[in-house]
């Protein structure tokens, strides 16, 4: 028992040393064997392949969004400026007032082509009243009283116009002569005439003087 209690603390230091180095010795090959990262980067491959996918596909879908722009600017701008250029408005402000003169003038001689020719220039609602109020008052005050009217348009100008539809401003003299007054009676009006495109012509859709 005495022989076992008299350890030699020198003993015990190098025991726990070269229990230390056995422990380290055992824990430095599994340290060493730890990292290399190499399926780390295999991962990030496919990312980086994805991001080269990215840019093209992006690229892609810019240039179809630049040629969807470009086709709706076309077809609701480009071609709405097109049908209403300087050429249309004259067109257009062309019809208002070779309506307008029809609308206005006639003789009792040729009282049913001058109202036949009106006519043809009118559409809508207004060519019934037209219809309606010539037959009715016009022609037989014309007949009866041999009322002559010729009109003339001294100025014109288009208020607004859109591929469909437009207005006109126009100052009109008008000369009527009569068995009551065969000297005649001339008088002038601003008239507000509205068109409307029907089968691709301008037509008289209102007349309202102002």
């Amino acid at each position: 028992m005495t022989s076992n209690d008299n350890t030699n603390p020198d003993d015990v230091g190098s025991a726990a040393e070269a229990s230390e180095a056995d422990t380290r010795d055992d824990a430095e090959p599994d340290a060493v064997e730890q990292p290399a990262e190499e399926p780390a980067e295999t991962s990030t491959r496919p990312v980086r392949r994805t991001r080269k996918w990215i840019v093209p596909v992006a690229a892609v879908m810019v240039v179809l969004a630049a040629a969807s722009a470009a086709g709706w600017l076309y077809f609701f701008q480009y071609r709405v400026d097109e049908e209403t250029d300087a050429d249309a408005s004259r067109v257009a402000l062309d019809a208002a007032k070779d309506g307008t003169v029809a609308l206005l003038s006639y003789a009792p001689e040729t009282l049913d082509d001058d109202f036949t020719t009106a006519k043809s220039q009118l559409t809508g609602d207004f060519l019934n009243y037209y219809t309606d109020f010539t037959e009715k008052v016009v022609a037989p005050a014309a007949k009866q009283k041999s009322v002559k009217t010729e009109a003339t348009v001294a100025q014109a100008a288009m208020s607004e116009i859109t591929p469909d539809s437009a207005v006109a401003l126009l100052f009109v003299n008008q000369a009527t002569t009569s068995k009551e007054n065969p000297d005649g009676a001339f008088a002038s009006s601003s008239i507000k005439v509205g068109l409307t495109k029907v089968d691709g012509k301008w037509l008289i859709s209102s007349f309202d003087p102002v």
